[in-house]
């Protein structure tokens, strides 16, 4: 049995199509990541997975219980960590956690044993007693993971656990993860659009952009996938279709993306491909401005699928606009 599985789910806004028939599934005891733009549906995908939207159409498993028939078993095997902070700031740490254990009814004779191991865990034994308005956004996402696991869910899914965060705190963030997999060596669900976070992290990632997935599998797999180096170059002046057109007849090259006069080529032995590009650009008096040899990434991989970079400031399907109508249809 999987811990999540999705057939052919949907959900639309109006004529807004937030997610459009995606079908993925997680194995038990993986981290499993949605890796995607602001607005690519990650956050629509995980509000109906915790039973917080209903499906337009299709069908989400989680734990084996629908997440239509069967809400109430849904809730009780699963936690959820939102975007935004969710703790009280006027309570100590520790009361904040035992708010989070009276509300998933877990026995009073193991709250405070729950309790004192989780903070131990997230190293925050030391200010539990403290009022969290004086927690930094690294200590209060970590209060928040933390309230998201006391009642021991078998799937824990975390919607940009990092997002807003400075580097150092979200890769602090990142070695907590970990040690929370492993110490419960549950199921973990994170949804992401920092390319890094997802390769550090993630066993499996499905990249989502515009409502579809494009691509499911390991972050190792996917880079090897797209050949064994990436050539990054511009250029000005001359026939593109002409340049496209002899450089796809190079035999080591596998394949290329267009943004303008920008190119990506996810070739193998770039080295040897380096010099046909600028016997082919020369033939054709193309000028090439600039260029770079380097080993794929997955922001390499996200371009391969979808044609473009993954930006901050994206909005495909407007964030805030998507957070609002849900707000309605849970009212």
């Amino acid at each position: 049995m999987y811990s999540v599985e999705t057939r052919s789910l949907s959900k639309s806004f109006g004529a807004a199509n937030a997610i459009n028939d995606i079908s993925f599934a997680v194995e038990s005891g993986e981290i499993f990541g949605f890796l995607g733009p602001n607005g690519a549906g990650k956050s629509t995908t995980i509000m109906i997975l915790t039973t917080l939207l209903k499906p337009t159409s299709g069908q989400a498993l989680v734990s084996g219980f629908d997440v239509m028939t069967q809400a109430k078993q849904v809730r009780q095997s699963i936690g959820y960590v939102q975007q935004e902070s969710t703790v009280d700031e006027y309570l100590t740490g520790r009361e904040n956690l035992l708010l989070q254990a009276r509300l998933n009814h877990i026995p009073k004779d193991q709250i405070n044993k729950r309790i004192d191991d989780i903070l131990e865990l997230i190293e925050l034994s030391d200010k539990q007693n403290d009022s969290v308005v004086t927690y930094s956004g690294g200590m209060r996402k970590r209060l928040d993971i933390a309230g998201g696991l006391l009642h021991r869910p078998k799937v824990l899914f975390l919607d940009e656990p990092t997002v807003g965060l400075d580097i150092q705190t979200r890769r602090k963030i990142w070695e907590y993860i970990k040690k929370i997999h492993k110490e419960f060596e549950m199921t973990i669900f994170l949804t992401t659009h920092y390319m890094e976070e997802a390769d550090q992290l993630c066993d499996r990632i499905g990249i989502i952009d515009n409502g579809k997935i494009q691509v499911i599998d390991s972050p190792e797999n996917m880079k090897n996938a797209m050949g064994n180096e990436v050539i990054s170059l511009t250029f000005e002046n001359g026939n593109s279709d002409d340049f496209l057109f002899q450089l796809r007849q190079i035999d080591l090259i596998k394949k290329i993306n267009v943004d303008n006069n920008k190119l990506t080529i996810f070739a193998s032995k770039g080295t040897e491909v380096i010099p046909k590009i600028f016997q082919i650009s020369s033939e054709l008096q193309i000028k090439i401005v600039s260029i770079s040899l380097t080993q794929p990434t997955l922001d390499d991989v996200f371009i391969s699928y979808t044609g473009r970079e993954i930006r901050d400031d994206d909005t495909g399907f407007n964030r805030k606009q998507e957070h609002a109508k849900m707000k309605r249809l849970r009212a």
